[in-house]
């Protein structure tokens, strides 16, 4: 398979990028390589044959086009996104920007592609998305592909609109589409401003490990090398106009997630204090969720797929990776925003 992925050297592109590879599939990368982007990411498959970087941004329809006419790809993975939720609620432009119209770039870019080709029915555009489009719940239940949309913040708003774009194309004019919402990712090269790397980060470096509100918001978390497997699962075995929901099965409290981060920093690079001393409860998220959970039911039963890493393996194993590769995320320190408190304008 030629597969096109967008945002490849980005957190979980580029964990799909590295295992498409391995399996043997020729992929495209197209990054505009913005603050988030790295691409020591995917420098273990930068010299492989079966690897191409493309350097474009989803907003600029005439290099999309060259894109896809150069390569010709035999599926797109979607996934170049705009995602943290605290630079939503302070910038919301570049989010209505990339995710909606760079998502309505990437779908008429491949549907002239495709009718050009003369609309081959193996052809797929696979867009990744996150439960946050479904809202929020209360302390029982689950998402299910069937959940009313209910965005809460710019990011999730932005991801709703991109979704309802990629499902009216398919009914619109019959585009090969398939659609996953996914659960909280965590794991290897994950950017240092979400939650997980700033405990780690903060952690090591013996600063207040911010924790927002009472730290009693619930997440279910996705192993990121579990999450491409899915990924790739549902691209070649889905459904056309299916979308499916992919979660981790891993539920915990966020406050409960940083005493396991910090237990594990205590064994593996024990300080004078226990690292959970230096929680701090910090004032809430404007708009933050309660909680989320995913029915995993409709990939398992139709694809027969379901993660493989406990949420007790996956931190071991980040928290091992932080540890092990300190020159990656220093250097992506002084990167704008990273350290600071963002989400703080509302």
């Amino acid at each position: 398979m030629k597969l096109l992925v967008t945002g490849g050297a980005g957190f979980i592109g580029s964990a799909v990028v590295r295992l498409a590879v391995a399996q043997g599939h020729r992929v495209i990368n197209l990054d505009a390589l913005t603050y988030a982007a790295c691409l020591e990411n995917v420098a273990s498959v930068a010299g492989d044959p079966l690897y191409t970087f493309e350097q474009a941004d989803i907003r600029d329809r005439t290099a999309v086009d060259r894109i896809f006419a150069t390569h010709a790809p035999d599926a797109v993975m979607h996934l170049a996104a705009e995602s943290h939720v605290d630079r939503s609620i302070d910038g919301p432009a570049d989010f209505i920007e990339t995710n909606i119209t760079g998502t309505f770039n990437m779908l008429e870019a491949a549907r002239a592609f495709w009718a050009t080709a003369g609309k081959p029915a193996d052809f797929r555009f696979h867009h990744i998305s996150t439960d946050e489009v479904f809202g929020s719940l209360g302390p029982t239940g689950q998402f299910t592909e069937a959940t009313p949309y209910a965005p809460n913040s710019p990011y999730s708003a932005s991801k709703a609109a991109s979704d309802h774009l990629v499902r009216a194309w398919a009914e619109t004019y019959g585009l090969p589409v398939l659609l996953s919402n996914c659960s909280n990712n965590y794991g290897p090269y994950h950017f240092p401003e979400k939650l997980i790397p700033v405990v780690i980060i903060n952690a090591l470096a013996g600063r207040p490990i911010p924790v927002y509100g009472q730290g009693k918001n619930v997440r279910d978390w996705l192993y990121v090398e579990d999450h491409a497997d899915a990924l790739l699962t549902v691209l070649r075995t889905g459904t056309p106009g299916r979308s499916y929901n992919i979660g981790g099965e891993n539920e915990v409290r966020n406050i409960d997630l940083v005493h396991m981060i910090c237990a594990h920093l205590d064994s593996m690079r024990p300080a004078a204090r226990p690292h959970a001393n230096l929680i701090t409860h910090v004032t809430d998220r404007p708009g933050h969720d309660a909680r989320y959970a995913i029915d995993p039911a409709r990939i398992r039963t139709e694809l027969g797929w379901r993660p493989s890493v406990t949420l007790e393996q996956g931190l071991e194993r980040t928290v091992r990776w932080y540890l092990d590769n300190e020159a990656w995320w220093r250097a992506l320190l002084s990167r704008n925003g990273v350290g600071t408190r963002l989400g703080n304008t509302a």
